[in-house]
C-alpha cells in the first residue's frame, strides 16, 4: 500500500516550512510513499524537487481564486491568482492537470462556498473530505456527503505546513499515483484520519511571523 499526501507546503509558501532536505527524509523514512507539494500561488519548488525525486513528488498549486482556493495537480504551468473558480478550473484542465478542492466550505480559511462548488460539479475530480488542521469540523461531513452524491473521488491530507506536521492524514493507494490512475486510486483506496495538534495548527502564523522577522 501506498501513502500519499496531497496538500502540503514547502519554504516558498508565504507560510511553509518544509524544506528539500525534509521532504526528501519523510520519503527515505516512508513516512509517505508519495507527496503533493502545492504552495501558494507557486510551483517552482515543487518542479524542482519533482526533477530529482520523480514520481514522489506531485507538481501542485493551491490557487487563489476569486471564489476560494482551489489545487491544481499534476501542473506543467503556473496559473495566475484572482480568476474566477471556473477558470481557474479550466485553466487546470488545459495542463491535463486534475482540479482538487480543499478545505471546501471552510469561512475560516478561503474555502470554496456550497454554492460555488455546485457550479463547479462537472470539472472537479478530488475532494478534500478530511483536511487534518481544519477548525471547522463539521464541514468534513458536508464535503463527504457532496462527493458521494457526485460520485467523486475523495482524498485525506495534512495541509502540512511544516515537517512534523506530516504523517497523520494521508489517502492509502494500491499503486504508486499518477496523472492517468489517481482519481481512480482513490475511489477504491482508504483513507487515514488524525487531527493535526495545537502546534501544526499554528504554523503557518509562526512561519509567517518568522519570514517577517529574517
Amino acid at each position: 500500500m501506498f501513502k500519499v499526501d496531497l496538500h502540503t507546503h514547502s519554504i516558498i509558501s508565504h507560510d511553509g516550512g518544509i524544506d528539500e532536505g525534509g521532504y526528501k527524509t519523510l520519503l527515505a523514512k516512508g513516512v509517505l510513499d508519495c507527496v503533493a507539494i502545492t504552495d501558494h500561488n507557486k510551483i517552482g519548488f515543487a518542479q524542482k524537487l519533482a526533477k530529482t525525486l520523480g514520481n514522489r513528488v506531485i507538481v501542485g498549486e493551491e490557487i487563489s481564486t476569486a471564489d476560494g482556493e482551489i489545487i491544481g495537480l499534476f501542473l506543467q504551468k503556473r496559473i495566475e491568482k484572482g480568476l474566477g473558480a471556473k477558470e481557474t478550473a479550466s485553466a487546470i484542465k488545459k495542463q491535463n492537470g486534475l482540479v482538487y478542492i480543499p478545505h471546501p466550505y471552510e469561512t475560516v480559511r478561503d474555502g470554496i462556498s456550497a454554492e460555488t462548488l455546485e457550479g463547479l460539479t462537472s470539472i472537479v475530480d478530488i475532494i478534500e473530505v478530511f483536511n487534518s488542521r481544519t477548525l471547522e469540523p463539521a464541514t468534513r461531513s458536508l464535503a463527504l456527503a457532496f462527493a458521494k452524491k457526485h460520485k467523486l473521488a475523495v482524498a485525506s491530507a495534512s495541509d502540512a505546513h511544516g515537517y512534523r506536521a506530516i504523517g497523520n492524514a494521508y489517502s492509502i493507494l494500491s499503486k504508486m499515483p499518477t496523472r492517468e490512475n489517481l482519481v481512480e486510486l482513490l475511489q477504491k483506496g482508504d483513507l487515514e484520519k488524525e487531527a493535526a495538534g495545537i502546534l501544526a495548527r499554528l504554523t503557518p502564523k509562526l512561519n509567517k511571523l518568522k519570514k517577517l522577522l529574517t
